[in-house]
């Protein structure tokens, strides 16, 4: 008869770790009931889910753990901790065990576009000058071409608007005529808004990356110019 694994004598040196850090996410609270599997986008990749992945965390596999490509499938959504009766801060995990590979290691193309965002201000390394210049060059395509809207407003850092709006950079650099359709509803709304020109891509790559230092640079650049230049109380993320 095989002997039963007593858990006070494994080895769970990563669980430790994390628990250094996020003190609340008490894994061993885990009913093993699997509510955070069921509502997981990423359950199955990889052969792996959250309740998998906490019985692996609880039972001292961290080689195997840190070895699997998962943790960069995982968008840390957040809906397994919300469905979990216990509260078990899941996403927490993995951004600690993401945190735990060396950096040039990580996944090239999130890692990548976490560094065009901190040298140009977007993920996809368009300059601001070109940022501006596209926005306003398809603003006057749809004065020019789109009836009714003769009166569009578009601008890049109007001073006192009352919203500053984030963009995605993939669709000014691919699909600039796909930010047309926002801008004609919130010009039918009447709303009083403007874009940034510093950091503003609306996406952080820094923060899937687990990079702490990249993801804080970001916004506080972000931040610093909506409340020193642009003097906007609202700021509104598409993404």
């Amino acid at each position: 008869m095989a002997e039963a694994i007593k858990i006070d004598t494994l080895d769970v040196e990563l669980k430790e770790a994390v628990l250094d850090k996020v003190p609340d996410a008490n894994f061993d609270l885990c009913l093993t009931c699997g509510t955070c599997t069921g509502g997981c986008p990423a359950s199955e990749q990889f052969g792996m889910d959250p309740r998998k992945l906490i019985r692996m965390l609880n039972f001292g596999m961290d080689e195997e753990i840190l070895k699997s490509d998962w943790k960069w499938v995982c968008s840390m959504c957040g809906r397994c901790q919300l469905a979990c009766p216990m509260n078990i801060n899941i996403p927490k995990l993995i951004y600690n065990i993401r945190a735990r590979m060396v950096r040039e290691k990580r996944p090239k193309g999130i890692l990548g576009s976490c560094d065009q965002h901190i040298r140009t201000g977007s993920a996809m390394g368009a300059a601001k000058e070109d940022f501006e210049f596209t926005v306003l060059d398809v603003a006057e395509e749809i004065r020019e071409d789109h009836p009714g809207f003769e009166d569009l407003e578009v601008t890049v850092d109007r001073v006192g608007a009352q919203m500053v709006l984030n963009q995605n950079s993939r669709e000014p650099v691919t699909e600039p005529e796909e930010m047309g359709p926002l801008w004609k509803i919130l010009h039918l709304v009447g709303a009083d808004w403007t874009y940034p020109s510093v950091m503003w891509a609306g996406e952080n790559y820094c923060m899937f990356l687990a990079d702490d230092e990249g993801w804080r640079y970001i916004i506080e650049e972000f931040v610093l110019h909506v409340d020193n230049n642009l003097k906007s109380p609202l700021v509104v993320n598409t993404e």
